[in-house]
């Protein structure tokens, strides 16, 4: 049995060697088709649907797979259809998340970290004046990265700071992104800094 980079070398794809996941894109003129492979999971997209469907026929034949139909979950991302766009969510994992923290009942916070508060470990202390950053998605990574600089030193005041980040998931945990069906590719970028 041929594997899925024999597969699809045979039938003049490319593998995107930039993408940890894609593995393959099959061209035709202006047409494209995006294989993405995670695992022993697919996710087959593209701008025509008979390539689509000639793709999904081609893996077929050498393999045996199952069509899920539209794409609903993929990689612990949710995606939802509608004449709006697709919006992209984690709730999911968030919900899941909250629920092993045993936050369940607890109260949400509007912020993911308190104002001037620092991290220590035994031997060194960081600083990290996180005033001056003014986006708070920024806030998020920032205050997640930092935690995890901590892991071979825990104290009592990082898992209560890694708490605090998982209630303040919980007070929005269906936000999302939103990939608009309008033509335009401008951005926006929101914030919730004063």
């Amino acid at each position: 049995m041929p594997s899925f980079r024999e597969t699809c070398l045979r039938k003049s794809t490319c593998p995107c060697h930039r993408d940890l996941v894609a593995r393959g894109r099959i061209r035709q003129d202006t047409h494209i088709v995006i294989i993405l492979v995670y695992v022993d999971d697919l996710l087959i997209t593209g701008s025509d649907i008979k390539l689509i469907q000639e793709a999904k026929h081609m893996l077929n034949n050498n393999f045996k797979i199952k069509d899920l139909g539209e794409l609903k979950y993929f990689l612990g991302i949710e995606f939802a259809r509608s004449f709006k766009g697709i919006l992209m969510n984690q709730r999911k994992y968030a919900l899941e998340l909250i629920s092993e923290c045993s936050l369940g009942g607890g109260k949400p916070v509007i912020t993911p970290l308190e104002q001037n508060q620092k991290l220590t470990c035994w031997s060194m202390t960081n600083y990290l004046n996180l005033t001056l950053i003014k986006r708070w998605k920024i806030e998020d990574l920032i205050r997640v990265q930092t935690l995890s600089q901590f892991m071979h030193a825990l104290k009592d005041s990082h898992y209560e700071d890694a708490l605090r980040v998982v209630k303040y998931v919980k007070s929005q945990p269906g936000l999302g992104l939103l990939m608009s069906s309008n033509k335009s590719r401008k951005i926006t970028a929101f914030c919730d800094a004063n």
